[in-house]
Parts: C-alpha cells; structure tokens; sequence
C-alpha cells in the first residue's frame, strides 16, 4: 500500500491506516528540530511524515505487533534514528518531554460484547462512552510537553469534543478544532492544543 511518497507494509494485528491517519499527516505543524512524541504510531504512517520536518521522534504503542511494523514500514523507506517503545501511553517515556505529542486517539465508543479479544483492538476501542483512552491521556500529556509545545490529536465526535476542549482549557492549554471530516455517522476531528 501507498501513502503519499511512502510505501507502508500492513499486519492483521495492527490498524491500517484510514482517513483518520491520514487527517493527522496531512495537518501535522512541526518545525524543523523539534522533538516528537507519538503515541500508538500503529503502522508508523504518522511519524514517516513527521520525518519530513525533524529526525527526533519517539514513537510508543501498546501493541506489540505495531512497534514491529513500524520498525518495518521505517526500514522499508529508509528512516532512520525513530526510537521505538512498547508501552502503554507514557508509561514508556516516564518524565521526558517533547515540543509535539501526537495521537489517533481510540476513540469509537464500544459496548463490552464489542471487544475483540486481539491486540487490534486497541487501536479502536475508546470503551462505553469513546473516552477510556482519551481522557487518560489528556490527565498527563502536560507533564511530557516543553513550555510553548502542542498536541495534535485525533477524535471523534461520538467521543465528546467539547469534553476535551473544556478538559484542555482547564488544564492550560489553548485548544482548537483544527479540521474536520464527515463521515456516515460522525465527525472525526483533529484537535490542535498549545500549552501556554
């Protein structure tokens, strides 16, 4: 498969990127140097792009076979330096910081007899109201963000956006939806936050 100039190689056990991943490429705002945290890189579509703009990113997933194929998907295009982490959210980075967080947040609301017992779903399942993942992340991303830094996040409009512009607003931040897109049922949304 294709994306842009990249090649991406693709794993049952990991999420293909979508339109969602392809929001959050398109739209990323990195200045050339700044270091970059991704969270859930997935397939590593996201942070291929950001190697356009800097050579210091870090990239954490909770699923094994992701940190795998990313590993991959860099080698096979010829990107080097990327640090891989398997872990969950920042369990991975403890108390560094970064000048971009990104993240394609999990974030389809999901009833218990929803859930796939396997490793991709991770990479959907935002738990009964979309915002099990979410609102976790958004508890901590202040602490791993330099003074001036941003968030660039992916939701849905089924997990809340006004819940997480309020939570970003109480936590400092200056948030904003960023860009849009309309699909059969919802809005997946990019939502840009910068720590003030």
């Amino acid at each position: 498969m294709f994306f842009m100039d990249f090649v991406i190689d693709t794993d049952d056990n990991v999420y293909v990127p979508a339109e969602d991943s392809y929001l959050l490429a398109e739209n990323l705002e990195i200045k050339p140097g700044e270091s970059v945290l991704e969270i859930g890189t997935g397939s590593g579509i996201v942070a291929m792009y950001a190697s356009r703009f800097t050579d210091k990113i870090t990239v954490t997933d909770v699923n094994f076979d992701a940190c795998e194929l990313a590993r991959r998907n860099f080698e096979l295009n010829g990107i080097d330096g990327v640090e891989i982490l398997f872990g969950n959210l920042f369990d991975v980075v403890e108390d560094r910081k970064f000048d971009v967080i990104l993240f394609n947040t999990p974030y389809l609301p999901t009833e218990e007899d929803e859930v796939i017992d396997d490793t991709i779903n991770y990479a959907f399942d935002g738990g009964l109201n979309g915002r099990k993942v979410i609102d976790l992340f958004l508890n901590e991303v202040k602490n791993h963000l330099n003074d001036g830094g941003k968030v660039q996040m992916i939701q849905s409009s089924l997990s809340d956006n006004e819940k997480t512009l309020q939570k970003l607003d109480e936590k400092g931040f200056i948030a904003e939806i960023k860009a849009t897109e309309h699909f059969f049922f919802e809005d997946i949304t990019l939502i840009n936050a910068y720590k003030i």
